[in-house]
């Protein structure tokens, strides 16, 4: 059961209105790695969590800040609607076509679909999709995915910070960022200490590692050309498993023979167009 509380976590209120700047915050509303992205894959992993009562804890507690999250930069998103100048800012694009070109406009939908409202939308319109979340049941590959969503979605925050000039927005900005620094911060920590409970960084953990090819567990193939990679961490000395040790080839070689499909029945083969035959 979830209560609202009617303050936000934080003000999120612009100077003035800004059309053009509302349709870029949208990215980080709706889409891949917005806000509506890590609030419904951490509080789906929390719901199935099967874990100890820890972890689908901190799931809980992170992905239900994500929905307060959501309605800060929803909120920002139709202030910065309100009252916008519309027709006096098409006004002025349609004038310089340059300008119009490097603004890109105002998203139409803010106005014709929403009502001047935020929508799950990303910058460019596009519809936020489940298929965006992950939650598969394994803490360690659900936390790495987890640091990985509060990575990108950091980046996004910064880059709209560094573009944004009204102070309001930068402040709300502010706050949402520094939370992303605490995510990835707690995300990691909880990844360091299933590695180090399990003795293992690989996933999942519990199949027997007798039953894969060992011979290439650890192997670089050098598959691109030039051989920089072999300077890297990952192409010598111990792997980070601390259970076997990188080895970098720089030639490859395949394990099977070319591949050999049975022909078609003839019946099959008659009734294919001449080009595939």
């Amino acid at each position: 059961m979830f209560y609202h509380i009617k303050e936000l976590q934080y003000d999120a209120k612009p100077t003035r209105p800004d059309p053009i700047f509302a349709k870029k915050m949208q990215e980080i509303l709706g889409g891949q790695y917005g806000e509506i992205s890590v609030m419904m894959q951490y509080l789906f992993q929390g719901f199935n969590s099967r874990a100890d009562a820890k972890y689908k804890d901190l799931l809980l507690d992170i992905g239900t800040e994500e929905i307060a999250h959501v309605e800060m930069l929803a909120t920002i998103i139709a202030r910065l609607l309100d009252n916008a100048p519309v027709k006096d800012q098409e006004a002025a694009y349609a004038s310089d076509p340059a300008v119009a070109a490097i603004m890109g406009g105002m998203n139409p939908q803010h106005a014709i679909v929403s009502g001047l409202g935020a929508m799950p939308v990303d910058s460019v319109g596009n519809r936020w999709t489940a298929s965006y979340i992950g939650a598969s049941g394994n803490l360690m590959a659900d936390f790495r995915a987890n640091l990985t969503a509060e990575s990108m979605g950091r980046l996004q925050a910064v880059r709209l910070y560094e573009i944004a000039e009204d102070p309001g927005v930068k402040d709300t900005l502010s706050f949402l960022i520094a939370r992303d620094t605490a995510h990835q911060n707690q995300w990691a920590a909880a990844i360091a200490e299933l590695e180090a409970r399990e003795n293992d960084i690989v996933v999942p953990t519990t199949f027997p590692r007798s039953l894969e090819k060992q011979e290439v567990s650890y192997d670089l193939y050098n598959l691109s050309r030039g051989e920089a990679s072999k300077k890297g961490r990952w192409a010598s000395g111990p792997s980070l498993d601390g259970r076997s040790t990188f080895k970098y080839v720089a030639q490859p070689v395949p394990f099977g023979p070319k591949p050999f499909l049975i022909p078609a029945p003839l019946y099959i083969h008659d009734t294919l167009p001449p080009m595939m035959k």
